[in-house]
């Protein structure tokens, strides 16, 4: 009775309780290292990382629902993946580890859980080498800035600061200037580059002697990857 009530709640596939329970876990298990592995040392959203954890499930059961056919699994969970893309832009990194977690899901979903560890084991080895060792970033990436200033509306911008910019910085250059408090200020953005990372402040304290004291703040460079959607 109880046989007969399970086959009719699952349908008239062949596949098992226990052979769908199995892959369903063994993917949850491996997207949640390879979640793991995409936080270190990376920039991510709270959404995106559980997504990662989640797709490789999601992907075994479209492989299991559509008894291995690869070509329509694939369509499926390929069309699945892209909607994140076409809400928010995605990275080449980010767009890495959906694929990833997407070749897992299909090796679990078409049963092969040990082949499927074993690669994930091999690509989270490999990007936790490249993270350390620094892979694929610029030598003076730390010492790239974003700056940001605000200047009273009666302060010609046009080379104020370059003075400042010649002692302090290798590289400089204005990417935009806008108005604000009622056109009484404007805000200078630029991109800099330190000529090292122990004269950050003497750097600001220069500029604050030429924008009258007013608002400035330096960051991080942000890179976009040139892959980026």
């Amino acid at each position: 009775m109880l046989n007969t009530i399970l086959d009719t709640l699952m349908g008239t596939t062949t596949i098992t309780l226990t052979g769908f329970l199995i892959p369903v876990a063994s993917s949850l298990i491996l997207g949640l290292v390879m979640a793991l592995v995409h936080m270190y040392r990376n920039r991510y959203s709270r959404s995106f990382v559980a997504t990662l954890a989640l797709l490789p499930a999601i992907v075994c059961v479209v492989i299991m629902a559509v008894n291995g056919n690869i070509g329509a699994g694939v369509a499926v969970a390929g069309a699945f993946s892209l909607v994140r893309f076409r809400s928010a832009p995605g990275t080449a990194k980010e767009i890495g580890a959906l694929f990833l977690a997407m070749t897992t899901g299909l090796l679990t979903g078409m049963g092969y859980i040990l082949y499927a560890a074993l690669f994930t084991a091999i690509i989270g080895a490999a990007v936790l080498v490249y993270q350390k060792a620094g892979f694929g970033c610029a030598k003076d990436e730390e010492l790239k800035k974003n700056l940001r200033i605000t200047i009273p509306e009666d302060l010609d911008y046009t080379g104020i600061f370059d003075e400042i910019f010649g002692k302090y910085t290798t590289e400089h250059k204005l990417v935009s200037s806008k108005t604000s408090n009622m056109g009484s200020m404007f805000k200078l953005t630029y991109d800099v580059t330190l000529r090292s990372p122990d004269i950050e402040k003497e750097f600001i304290d220069k500029l604050r002697c030429r924008n009258g004291n007013l608002e400035i703040s330096i960051s991080a460079l942000q890179q976009h990857e040139a892959a980026e959607l």
